[in-house]
């Protein structure tokens, strides 16, 4: 029995991945729920499950390839069982073969002109019936270098960065942004943090999940003609990773104290930089959370990250001198800035949800924590 084994859908939203790498080889035997090969999308990496014992009789997609969900990856068969190749795959190459035939071309022109991925069709040939020599791919190699700046290295937009493309792009292109921004005291969340040594962004976390839970139109997101509010406060937080941007998810943040709040962004942060995290951490999430102060920015505007309804950027800390009570005093301050869908929150709701946030963390005391 012929077994495919397919690009799986690990989200609702997820329509591709990249093959990352082959832990198995054509011919290799394979055990059913055995490891075979290792997919990323949606922000993970997700090592795919032979379906079936036998033989992976053949590899359809090669390391490094996009493919859609459901797309076959490889053909699993019985030890003695005869496997003919899906004609499918056979006419795709019979077409691009019958397309390079059209062209007249010296077998060396064609070589070099797979190699550089050159269509040969916009090549001008120079023998005999515009025949296409390999001096004419040189030299339109040549032409089309000096047009173009000279590039130092080229990065595939795949797996979690175009992921990321994607997200953002939609977000942009479908949901009318609109931004607030307020500065924040945080001489008492100072004191907390420096009490309590859990970071700021837990800090965050825990104002946020506590006005969303005041606001609860910016905890929701726009469905057909419906606005969907949740229930669930699921907060997720931006990280900065090697291989790219993944935002893992505090569920029910609500609910959690505030050193509980810490403890699961330091389990996060670590699964995260170790391309560790699960379909489950990196799914549900209500609200977002971006952070960019430690790298000195004080301000920036956030693209939602979609379907979500908000998201609030982080700006550094930095020490102010204001008027309090008849005198001048340094404070450390930050400037949040949240970023909202206004087809389904207007800048009144808005600026009072942001306006919650900084009321929870100028009030906030490490007993409340």
């Amino acid at each position: 029995m012929v077994t495919k084994v397919v690009m799986p859908r690990l989200s609702l939203t997820m329509k591709e991945g990249t093959v990352g790498r082959w832990y198995k080889k054509e011919g290799d035997p394979v055990e059913k729920d055995e490891p075979i090969v290792e997919v990323i999308s949606e922000k993970a990496t997700y090592d795919v499950e032979a379906p079936a014992a036998g033989v992976i009789r053949k590899i359809t997609v090669a390391e490094g390839v996009d493919v859609p969900v459901n797309a076959v990856l490889a053909f699993i068969t019985d030890l003695n069982e005869a496997f003919t190749e899906p004609s499918s795959e056979t006419a795709e190459l019979q077409q691009v073969t019958e397309r390079e035939a059209r062209v007249l071309a010296s077998p060396a022109a064609r070589r070099l002109a797979r190699e550089h991925g050159i269509d040969l069709e916009l090549v001008e040939g120079s023998g005999p019936e515009g025949r296409v020599s390999e001096e004419d791919v040189q030299r339109f190699l040549q032409e089309s270098a000096d047009e173009q700046p000279k590039v130092k290295e080229i990065i595939p937009l795949r797996g979690v960065r175009k992921t990321t493309a994607e997200k953002v792009a939609t977000s942009f292109r479908t949901a009318p942004h609109s931004t607030v921004v307020v500065e924040v005291d945080l001489s008492k969340a100072s004191t907390v943090h420096e009490q309590t040594k859990v970071s700021y962004t837990a800090v965050l976390v825990k104002a946020a999940a506590q006005a969303l839970a005041e606001h609860p139109l910016v905890n929701s997101t726009l469905e057909g003609d419906s606005i969907k509010v949740f229930e669930d406060i699921n907060i997720g937080i931006a990280i900065a990773t090697s291989h790219g941007l993944v935002v893992p998810v505090i569920r029910k943040a609500n609910t959690l104290r505030l050193e509980e709040i810490d403890a699961k962004l330091n389990q996060l942060t670590d699964k995260a930089k170790q391309e560790k995290l699960d379909k489950s951490e990196l799914s549900g999430g209500t609200f977002t959370i971006t952070n960019l102060g430690m790298y000195g920015v004080e301000f920036f505007i956030p693209i939602i990250n979609p379907p979500e309804a908000a998201i609030l950027a982080v700006g550094k800390i930095s020490d102010k001198l204001i008027m309090f009570d008849g005198k001048v005093e340094a404070k450390p301050v930050m400037l949040l800035s949240l970023s909202y869908d206004h087809r389904i929150v207007d800048g009144a709701p808005a600026a009072q949800f942001l306006g919650s946030i900084k009321a929870i963390m100028e009030e906030m005391s490490s007993s409340e924590s």
